[in-house]
């Protein structure tokens, strides 16, 4: 059985940072990219708030970077999806594609978070041409705009007020004939003058030519009177949630009820010792790029030093 002193599992900034820091303390980090090398980051179409780039870059480009600064250290990057841990022995087992299985003195996770999505099949036809789940990340594009924002929780209103500064005018898709937001987000949305709440409000298809330009939506689906609405709109935004791809951690590894990876406040410790998490899969609340390219920073410090601690 192959012996790694570290093993990354996870290609995004997270991933990719924690092997040049890995690799530069002398760790020989092996990592595997899984089933989208680059990440989540790679779905959107330009990075303009990442440090370094001050005319933006293509996120292909950026994990590109990234990759080859990893491999200048001495990283080695592999192809492959882990299917299985054991984090109850050391070294921890690894277990790749369900076939080939490796053990590794210490673990980082950049697994990454996954946005949730409607389900519809012009969703995936405008992904990266007016669809986005990060309003952080891509709102910049539809500055005096009008976009749609779907959902009812705390993290939609937050992005529809966050939108509400940059665009013109905010649609907020409500399903429910309420919010679920907090008393002081629902508070600021419905203040706002450019958000309009449309409650009760399901989208049944995206339309335009070549990009976003508008959405057909069913008001009071299933009622007596419902009825099919259509709103002009250049951006539709996702705001239901993400899923962080933690399952696989789970039997070992205390998340939260969301499936977030419990780390100790402020660092990458999880419960297990050896067990690093960094990026989305443990980050609720940022999901941007430079917070996990630092997370993975930590993850990879935090790892030299327990190695050390450990003699190996």
């Amino acid at each position: 059985m192959e012996h790694i002193k570290c093993l990354i599992i996870g290609s995004g900034p997270a991933g990719y940072t924690a092997a040049i820091y890995a690799s530069r303390a002398n760790l020989n980090p092996v990592l595997y990219e899984g089933p989208q090398a680059g990440g989540q980051l790679t779905t959107t179409t330009e990075v303009e708030n990442f440090p370094g780039y001050p005319d933006g870059v293509e996120p292909f480009q950026m994990m590109d970077d990234m990759r080859r600064q990893a491999e200048r250290f001495g990283t080695i990057i592999r192809s492959g999806i882990v299917t299985k841990v054991d984090f109850s022995v050391s070294p921890k087992r690894i277990t790749i594609e369900d076939t080939e299985e490796v053990e590794a003195d210490a673990v980082i996770i950049a697994t990454g978070a996954a946005a949730k999505y409607l389900g519809l099949p012009s969703e995936r036809e405008y992904k990266g041409r007016g669809v986005s789940a990060c309003a952080t990340c891509d709102g910049f594009f539809y500055r005096k705009k009008t976009v749609a924002v779907v959902g009812g929780g705390d993290t939609a209103c937050e992005e529809a007020a966050y939108l509400a500064g940059l665009c013109q005018k905010v649609y907020l898709i409500v399903r429910k004939p309420y919010l679920r937001a907090s008393q002081i987000m629902q508070k600021r949305v419905l203040e706002t003058p450019n958000i309009e709440v449309l409650f009760e409000h399901n989208t049944l298809r995206l339309t335009g030519d070549g990009k976003v330009q508008g959405a057909d939506l069913v008001y009071r689906k299933g009622e007596t009177d419902e009825r099919e609405v259509h709103i002009d709109i250049d951006g539709f935004f996702l705001a239901i949630g993400h899923h962080p791809n933690s399952d696989l951690f789970k039997d070992y590894l205390e998340c939260e009820e969301q499936g977030y990876i419990k780390t100790i406040a402020g660092t990458p410790l999880t419960n297990v010792a050896g067990v690093f998490a960094a990026g989305d899969v443990a980050d609720p609340h940022y999901r941007q790029a430079i917070t996990a390219a630092a997370s993975g920073c930590k993850a990879a410090i935090e790892a030299d030093k327990w190695l050390k601690t450990k003699g190996e």
